[in-house]
């Protein structure tokens, strides 16, 4: 018996040997197959890109993995306990490989001749997922153990667990245990409770069978599964056992926690990360910080809203989205109607609900929320039958004229009240920028881009109007001329041969004051004095002026129309162009990225913009520091505001002369607040916002298809625009720059001029002033009201003093100027 006991002894260890070497030699001969671990020493899991506003909000996020990398100090014992206790109990005391699963593996691949099931160990997941295939292969599993044992000899345990929490898969697109927490239940890992920590531990399984969204039952009977294996292991009571293995599942899909909407500006970065970094932008974990600033990025939206839906209002109701169920049919129930509710898109701040009764002069709403809300009759009587742009059906007498039961319609919150409302036909940009330095300050392409990408802001090519004429009359300045330079506002009847018709251009209202100093021809924006002053200049002057100001020159026609805004030019060119009024005369380049940050925090790309140098620092490195903190009443801003030289900095090109951006500025300043007995174009801004700070100018083109009002502070420029996406719709009879798109504009600055005390354009050393004749423009010797002060580039003012006379003062609101001391051939 002992000699058989021997023999065997013998005969086991020459198998233990044989196979020792049948080992080794597998391991050798796989070896030159087998990754290097140390890799992941420095591994890079793929995370997503998140872009945010300059102070921290975060307004999008791109890629298809959703992934929240954490560190072991981050995740909550509870956790790694229900995932050792579910996956690998004996993680921290094997070497990476369990040889009771390897044994139950084999045993299985025997008994049906092909690899059934896994029982691998933590280390080795980590090995599969980041080095292998998915795939049920003996070779596949001899490559696994392998690297597992190998993985054991680089990593601590805790790195090899912080890779498997952070890598797994656990289902819709959420990968690690941080990313799940976010998508299940909208929380921290660090704020789960311990039912959803199991529910989490559970799904490495089979993520898409046990999810808690699509198999809730599955997902309960699992969680139970893994707070049974943590009683189990005395990680948790059974009193914990009994209380949390009772909850019900309650998960839904949560999106990331966008905390800013602005997803045009997200649609930007994402086209320029790419362009920077390809597809990898997706997967390297860029946070990209933006230079606008949330409370002015709201703002900007709120107005833009705000003025959309006001404007469509004012054009009637177009009628309700649909009939669900028709008069005499059997009404839909609760549930039903909550149901398909919950199927229809929602346009902040617009909501979809259904109509379930209608009184007199109220009806009764179920919203997609499923609460039930009323609309009473200042939320109705609005919807007046929507005609054409220009016509509307009478008012409505009751709820009945406008609602009926089973409709849906759309309805949007006003303070307490719910408001009927409509998605409007027509559509709006918004668009402001820091004129020092071409940041964006706030971004809005339109009234949704759930319903349009098209961002507006830089793709919408418009007719601009009348928010030309700054930039001709700029050139004019930068020609010799002053503003105190008569031009003749007089009708003009031109004689076309190409097209058989007469041009007469008309001033709008059709008032003509005979002549006119420059000053108020931009001020009062008289067409017909900016044609006359474009045939002094020449149109190939101002072409030459309007690419000076960044305009692209393939969209300029050299012809007479330009003076009144016949090119089309997109949002973000026109405010670009008024930054240089505002910031003496640069031309800034507009960027909205501010610095690149990669997930370990290392600055990747930092934005340093060309700068608005300080007036009297000339061409040399300096930035213009005149800032809202150093805010002054007087004319000049005291010079060392004014220039920091820092050897970092690049002037940006100058587009006109400092002289020419203020005296533009000063000019635009008098369209806000007029003069003594009439009213700027834009006189709205002076009465809400009581600032003398502000400048601006409006714009209207022909048959009010494009609305316009641009417009600044030393600190901040901004640019509204209103209109149909289809070019040949009209915004309606009434319809002006000054009364629609002037009021987005307004409604923005309100918001993002809070806190910004009123600052003084600074004003040139070169700049003087002096005392002008109000009909004429020549010296005057004062007195009597017929005379004002007048900003000059030194050297450029009148030399002749104007000979006393009577006649209608132009600054006073007179029909009829002219003087003794002139004559027609003055005038142009």
């Amino acid at each position: 018996m002992l000699k058989w006991l021997v023999r065997l002894m013998f005969v086991g260890l020459i198998c233990a040997a044989l196979g020792a070497a049948g080992l080794l030699g597998i391991y050798f001969y796989i070896k030159p197959q087998l990754p290097d671990v140390s890799s992941l020493k420095d591994v890079k899991l793929a995370t997503p890109m998140r872009v945010y506003s300059r102070d921290g909000e975060l307004i999008s996020q791109y890629g298809e993995v959703r992934r929240i990398p954490l560190k072991m100090a981050e995740i909550p014992h509870q956790m790694v306990d229900a995932v050792l206790a579910t996956e690998d109990a004996r993680f921290y005391e094997h070497p990476g490989i369990d040889p009771i699963g390897i044994l139950r593996a084999a045993l299985a691949v025997a008994a049906s001749g092909h690899a059934s099931q896994g029982a691998s160990t933590i280390t080795q997941q980590v090995a599969r997922n980041f080095f292998l295939s998915n795939e049920k292969t003996i070779v596949r599993k001899v490559k696994e153990i392998f690297l597992a044992w190998r993985i054991e000899q680089n990593l601590t345990k805790d790195e090899i667990l912080e890779l498997y929490l952070n890598k797994i898969p656990l289902g819709y697109r959420a990968y690690g245990v941080g990313a799940a927490a976010q998508v299940y239940f909208g929380k921290n890992v660090s704020e789960l409770t311990l039912d959803e920590i199991a529910i989490i531990a559970g799904l490495p399984k089979a993520p898409s069978m046990l999810n808690p969204i699509r198999s809730p039952q599955r997902a309960f009977d699992r969680r139970n599964v893994v707070l049974g294996r943590m009683l189990e292991t005395g990680k948790i009571t059974q009193a914990q056992f009994d209380e949390f293995s009772k909850k019900p599942v309650v998960a839904r899909y949560h999106g990331a926690e966008l905390t800013l909407y602005a997803p045009y500006l997200g649609e930007m970065v994402r086209q320029k990360m790419v362009d920077l970094y390809g597809e990898d932008a997706y997967t390297m974990g860029l946070h990209v910080y933006t230079t606008v600033d949330s409370k002015r990025q709201k703002a900007a939206r709120d107005a833009l809203l705000k003025g959309l839906i006001d404007y469509d209002m004012r054009h009637g109701y177009r009628g309700t989205e649909k009939q669900l169920w028709q008069r005499g049919e059997k009404a839909w129930e609760y549930p039903q109607i909550v149901e398909y509710l919950a199927k229809q898109p929602s346009y902040n701040p617009l909501i979809p609900a259904v109509v379930t009764e209608v009184a007199d002069r109220s009806a009764q709403v179920i919203l997609k929320d499923g609460k039930q809300g009323e609309l009473d009759w200042n939320a109705i009587k609005w919807a007046r039958p929507f005609i054409t742009d220009s016509r509307m059906g009478p008012a409505p007498r009751g709820a009945r004229d406008v609602l009926k039961v089973g409709t849906q319609v759309w309805v949007r919150p006003e303070g307490e009240r719910l408001m009927l409302g409509q998605i409007p036909d027509a559509n709006a940009a918004l668009v402001a920028l820091n004129p020092f330095d071409g940041a964006v300050e706030g971004l809005v392409g339109g009234f949704s881009f759930e319903l349009s990408k098209f961002n507006r802001v830089e793709q919408a090519r418009r007719q601009i109007g009348s928010n030309i004429k700054p930039f001709l009359y700029a050139t004019a300045l930068e020609q010799g001329y002053t503003l105190a330079s008569l031009i003749n506002d007089a009708p003009i009847n031109q004689w076309d041969p190409s097209s058989g018709k007469a041009w007469q251009p008309k001033n709008s209202p059709a008032v003509y004051e005979g002549p006119l100093p420059l000053r108020l021809g931009l001020a009062k924006s008289k067409n017909v004095m900016s044609v006359r002053l474009l045939r002094a200049i020449g149109i190939g002057t101002f072409v030459n002026g309007l690419e000076r100001f960044g305009f692209p020159r393939n969209q300029i026609a050299p012809y007479e129309p330009l003076a009144l805004g016949a090119a089309e030019f997109t949002p973000i060119e026109v405010v670009r162009g008024y930054a240089a009024f505002a910031n003496g005369g640069r031309l800034v380049t507009p960027y909205f990225i501010g610095k690149v940050v990669d997930n370990t925090g290392n600055v990747l790309f930092e934005n340093t913009p060309m700068v608005a140098c300080a007036l009297e620092c000339g061409p040399s490195s300096a930035t213009y520091a005149a800032s809202a903190s150093d805010a002054t009443q007087s004319d000049e801003a005291p010079a060392a505001t004014q220039c920091a030289s820092t050897q970092s900095t690049t002037c940006a090109p100058q587009a006109i002369s400092p002289e020419s951006a203020f005296l533009i500025a000063d000019t635009l300043k008098t369209a806000i607040w007029g003069g003594n007995g009439w009213r700027g174009t834009g006189w709205r801004a002076a009465a809400e916002l009581k600032r003398h700070d502000i400048a601006g100018k409006t714009g209207t083109t022909n048959e009010a298809r494009d609305l316009w009002f641009s417009g600044f502070t030393p600190d901040l420029v901004a640019t509204a625009w209103i209109g149909f996406d289809n070019h040949q719709r009209s915004l309606g009879a009434g319809a002006f720059g000054a009364n629609t798109a002037q009021p987005i504009w307004i409604d923005f600055m309100k918001v993002a001029l809070q806190g910004l005390p009123e600052r003084a354009t600074p004003k040139p050393s070169s700049i003087i002033s002096a005392q002008v004749d109000n009909n004429t423009g020549l010296l005057s010797y004062g007195g009597g009201g017929s005379s004002h002060s007048e900003y000059f580039k030194q050297g450029t003012e009148p030399t002749r003093y104007a000979a006393p006379v009577g006649g209608n003062d132009p600054f006073s609101g007179g029909s009829d100027g002219g003087g003794e001391s002139i004559s027609t051939d003055d005038l142009f």
